[in-house]
This record gives structure tokens, C-alpha cells and sequence, in this order.
């Protein structure tokens, strides 16, 4: 009983989204076709609004292809992101390294005045 119940349901769902609406009216045209397709599942899924065959196996190869680059940017954005840290890390050395020097020749200066009064 409770099986009954639920296929009830379901076909109840399936009507009130209009998707037997729609697989019947496929069906129908399918039916109605003086030349038969080679593929009724592609008929089907053309109607529905589905790519081919054909052109699902484009989109496949698309999606390979740009996922391929995807990767390779990727990799080469973490490689710039690398390079401008090794940057940044030389930029501070060097700041800090001229920082240094002008320091150490502020006081060689402060010692030359020493000496000279």
C-alpha cells in the first residue's frame, strides 16, 4: 500500500513540474516522424534542449582543453606569486642594508668631527 502511495506521489511531482507534459510531447513527435532517427536517446535529448552527440563530445574536448590551461595558469600565477615575494624579501634586505651603511657612515662622519675638534 505504502508503494502504491508513492509512485502515486511521484507521478503526481512529474505532472505538476511538467515533465510528463514535456517527455510526452517528445514522445509524440517522435512518434510522428515519417523517417525514424538512427538515435531516438539523441532525438530525445535535442528536444529536451540537450546538445548532440556530437556537439557534447566538442564540449568535452572544450572542457579538457581550457581545463589544461586552467592548470597552467594556475601553476604560472604561483610561480609569479613566488617571484614577486623573493622580490619583496630582496627589497627589504636592501633597504635594510642601505639603512645600514648610511647609518654606520653618519657615524664615521660624527668621529671625523670628533677627531677634527
Amino acid at each position: 500500500m505504502e508503494k502504491e502511495a508513492k509512485k502515486e506521489g511521484f507521478r503526481k511531482y512529474l505532472e505538476a513540474s511538467g515533465v510528463l507534459d514535456a517527455l510526452t510531447k517528445v514522445l509524440v513527435a517522435l512518434y510522428e516522424q515519417n523517417d525514424k532517427p538512427s538515435s531516438a536517446l539523441e532525438f530525445v535529448q535535442q528536444k529536451l534542449g540537450g546538445p548532440s552527440l556530437s556537439e557534447y563530445e566538442k564540449l568535452q574536448t572544450e572542457l579538457s582543453d581550457l581545463q589544461i590551461k586552467y592548470n597552467e595558469l594556475i601553476k604560472e600565477n604561483q610561480e609569479r606569486c613566488r617571484e614577486l615575494e623573493e622580490l619583496k624579501h630582496t627589497q627589504v634586505e636592501a633597504s635594510a642594508n642601505k639603512e645600514f651603511d648610511v647609518g654606520n657612515t653618519h657615524d664615521e662622519e660624527l668621529n671625523t668631527d670628533v677627531v677634527k675638534c
